[in-house]
């Protein structure tokens, strides 16, 4: 099968990928055709949504789409560890070096933004809620800092990317909850770095999938019953 050509700096689009996924779906495990299924279809409305809130929302619904296990509270610790494999796994098979390519280069000065911004680590929002010292959560956000810092240093691309995804985190609660104004003039910056990141890595992400059916996707959350 002969490959849609990708450059550094442009996303696949979604009907690209579908196109891509038509050819191939048949030979992929069941749990896998279902993932990408579905991560397309919510990176096709992300396309489509005019504003960055929205962009953002639905991005994150296709990442959770390809990458989601089933898992309750009590394996949380466990489901962390679980994240980091599957970010280990896809920059392993990630032979372009594509997804570097977008962490170290395109989006390294956003990157490094998202990390010095209190705004967007969880537990600044724990001390504010009177849950946790302000010592204690300035202490761990330098550490999360150092941690990120350790990763640049030594290009572990998966580190770095766990630490971006937990900053990514708190912003997708700050949305989905409730705890931001659609369309606001507040974080605007950090939406718009964070949106733009997602616009060039969902894709990325999907299409390693694809073209590896031969790893351990696992099965998709939710199953389709008969």
């Amino acid at each position: 099968m002969t490959r849609p050509k990708r450059t550094e700096g442009k996303a696949l689009a979604s009907a690209e990928l579908k196109r891509r996924h038509r050819l191939v779906r048949e030979q992929h495990p069941a749990g896998l055709r279902l993932r990408i299924h579905r991560a397309l279809s919510w990176l096709k409305r992300a396309e489509q949504a005019e504003d960055a809130d929205g962009r953002f929302v639905f991005l994150w619904i296709a990442f959770n789409a390809a990458y989601a296990e089933e898992a309750d509270d009590s394996e949380r610790a466990s489901g962390r560890a679980a994240f980091m494999g599957f970010l280990e796994k896809l920059c392993a098979l990630d032979k372009e070096k594509l997804i570097d390519g977008l962490i170290w280069k395109e989006f390294s000065a956003s990157i490094r933004a998202l990390l010095d911004n209190p705004y967007v680590f969880n537990l600044f929002w724990e001390y504010r809620r009177g849950r946790l010292a302000e010592e204690e959560w300035k202490k761990r956000f330098e550490g999360a800092k150092r941690s990120a810092h350790k990763a640049l240093a030594s290009g572990n691309t998966p580190l770095l990317l766990s630490v971006v995804f937990d900053r990514l985190y708190t912003l997708r609660n700050q949305l989905i909850h409730g705890g931001a104004t659609w369309n606001g003039k507040v974080n605007r910056e950090q939406l718009r770095d964070s949106t733009r990141l997602l616009e060039k890595l969902v894709p990325l992400v999907i299409s390693l999938m694809m073209d590896n059916p031969q790893a351990a996707w696992g099965d998709a959350v939710y199953p389709v019953l008969d």
